[in-house]
């Protein structure tokens, strides 16, 4: 059954509808916005498709990063370890350089024929690049066709991601009532730590079972094969949904409706929001692609620990940020999303030495609480960013102003950190390089948050107030 849009009623209550009802006018918003009730089982559903989805993207880059070793050998076996790994991370960092084109294409097109289709189209282009990375032939067989075959895969990787994360976030947050945006945008990086899990743990299955010559020459195809069918499951379920209560609104507008919005008003329009987010992102991303893709390579490339006890101290990180997520990213909704983003700034820039000191002292359980409490402050960022960043922007460009901030950032900052820091410690032999890399990172970001506005409880911009639906009154008996 299709959802129907949201209507205007003024007389009769609110109607239970699949996707939302009006229940009057709202003081204070323009025009005297609708009041949006939404409805919880379709949000659920919004929420469970744009996680799911974010979950095979980041499978995938789960996968990569935790068998850059591996990848190193089969496609650029020549030159030392460091060499290997370096080119291996920098097909990585190519797919980054390309996300910003994706998020110019992307975002446009979602803030014009919608969220859902995008976001559908995008799936699509990120499974079958997964999917032919697990079929491309090694340097042994194919040359240097083979690292070339592999970039191409990685540059379509790069390209629909571009639309992706700004566009999982917009659906999510234009679903949620305004109340609760916190606690259900961080279903979003729910799914991303999911996707980085199931990456890791069929990793580590694999190099335990596998002999490290299995490894190489066929093992590590598996992962990447396994992205078709996930692929087509998430399309499934995002095909299934319709477009968002505030942008279905936004098409009722005559003078905005299917009309194109110019890439200069995305960008210049909006540059002070486009500074702030990408601040945000930067600090975001920069410390996520530190602990969850560069960490794995860095114990056991650069401090030569043990591949697969590595690999599982960063698995249970990923768990217990999983276990926090949800509940950390209700405490957005309650106290706000400043106060959360910036005690993570201020976590990174105090304790990012210690937790890499406690990291590099080697025994497992020094790593396990490094890695830790790192994981823990990255959750302040993964359960605020998906309500925070979407609010920054109005609903006529959103999409769109949201794709170009973030993807710009993610390729300058966040894509390059591995790359970035495995250099540095390569020029200057600073074991440390990590976590001053945080550190500044969280000085940004830091500055960001003092400057960003509080949005948790407020209704986005350019979208009528949201909410979930009043409990049923029970009709008064009569008596006598």
């Amino acid at each position: 059954m299709r959802a129907a849009p949201a209507v205007t009623t003024s007389v009769t209550p609110p109607v239970a509808s699949s996707v939302a009802s009006s229940e009057g006018t709202a003081p204070g918003c323009p025009g005297g916005a609708r009041v949006t009730v939404t409805d919880p089982a379709l949000v659920r559903r919004a929420v469970k498709a744009a996680a799911l989805g974010n979950a095979m993207e980041w499978f995938d880059f789960g996968v990569y990063s935790y068998l850059a070793v591996t990848l190193g050998k089969v496609f650029f076996p020549s030159g030392s370890p460091t060499a290997q790994l370096l080119s291996t991370f920098g097909a990585f960092a190519a797919a980054f350089l390309v996300r910003p084109l994706g998020g110019m294409v992307f975002g446009p097109l979602g803030d014009r024929v919608g969220r859902q289709k995008v976001l559908a189209l995008t799936m699509i282009m990120m499974a079958a690049g997964t999917f032919a990375i697990g079929l491309i032939p090694s340097y042994a067989t194919l040359g240097v066709g083979a690292p070339l075959l592999l970039l191409a895969a990685r540059l379509v990787q790069g390209f629909s991601t571009g639309g992706e994360y700004a566009g999982a976030s917009t659906f999510i947050a234009e679903y949620a009532p305004d109340r609760r945006r916190g606690f259900f945008g961080s279903w979003l990086e729910f799914g991303t730590l999911a996707g980085y899990i199931g990456g890791a743990g069929l990793v580590t299955l694999m190099t335990a079972l596998l002999s490290a010559d299995d490894l190489v020459s066929w093992g590590w195809r598996v992962p990447f094969l396994i992205a078709g069918p996930m692929g087509i499951i998430g399309l499934y379920l995002r095909m299934r949904l319709e477009e968002t209560p505030a942008f279905a609104a936004q098409l009722e507008k005559a003078e905005s409706s299917r009309r194109k919005v110019p890439l200069r008003e995305m960008v210049a329009g909006q540059w002070r929001a486009l500074l702030l987010c990408m601040a945000l992102v930067l600090v975001f991303n920069v410390t996520d692609y530190m602990l969850l893709s560069y960490m794995p390579s860095y114990l056991t490339s650069e401090l030569k620990y043990d591949g697969t006890h590595g690999l599982l101290v960063v698995l249970g990180v990923m768990a217990l940020m999983m276990i926090v997520q949800p509940f950390a990213g209700a405490l957005t909704d309650r106290i706000g999303r400043r106060p959360v983003i910036a005690a993570g700034c201020a976590g990174f820039l105090f304790l990012s030495v210690p937790a890499l000191l406690l990291i590099r002292q080697g025994s497992l359980l020094a790593v396990a609480l490094g890695m830790g409490a790192l994981g823990l402050l990255l959750v302040c960022f993964t359960a605020a960013m998906p309500a925070a960043l979407p609010a920054l922007f109005p609903t006529r460009v959103r999409y769109g102003s949201l794709s170009i901030g973030f993807n710009i950032s993610v390729s300058l900052f966040g894509g390059t950190t591995p790359l970035v820091v495995t250099a540095l410690i390569g020029a200057t032999g600073d074991m440390m390089m990590p976590a001053y890399y945080m550190m500044a990172a969280a000085v940004i970001g830091g500055i960001a948050t003092w400057r960003m506005p509080e949005s948790a409880g407020h209704p986005l911009p350019g979208s009528p107030p949201s909410r979930e639906p009043l409990p049923a009154v029970p009709a008064p008996t009569q008596h006598g």
